[in-house]
């Protein structure tokens, strides 16, 4: 009998951590564990709990499946979710930026 795969969500929480502008000690401190769990768990040395990943959900407003999309059968672009993930986080000044270069490269693909 083949061994089923083992599930690796660490590199998709650091790419998420990182979209959102966190250290991995601001991280740790917003969702109370330490910063060598927080590396532990990007290494994939560690796996998180249910109540640490719904942490890490709420504080950066995103599903679990933006965590082990990897694994799951979704269609969805999730390189672009990570990316916007942060977006609310930006100032006016660089949404309004972003909305341009989107209307921009939309009005050039035609």
């Amino acid at each position: 009998m083949r061994k089923p795969s083992t599930v690796k969500i660490g590199k998709n929480i650091q790419k998420i951590r990182k979209s959102n502008g966190y250290t991995q000690e601001r991280l740790a401190e917003e969702i109370e564990v330490s910063v060598r769990y927080i590396s532990d768990i990007e290494q994939d040395r560690a796996k998180p709990s249910y109540e640490i990943l719904i942490k890490i959900c709420n504080l950066f407003n995103i599903s679990l499946d933006q965590i082990f999309s990897k694994y799951l059968k979704v269609t969805n672009n999730k390189i672009l979710e990570y990316t916007l993930s942060g977006y609310d986080k930006l100032s006016d000044e660089d949404k309004k930026t972003i909305e341009y270069l989107i209307m921009y490269f939309n009005k050039n693909d035609k």
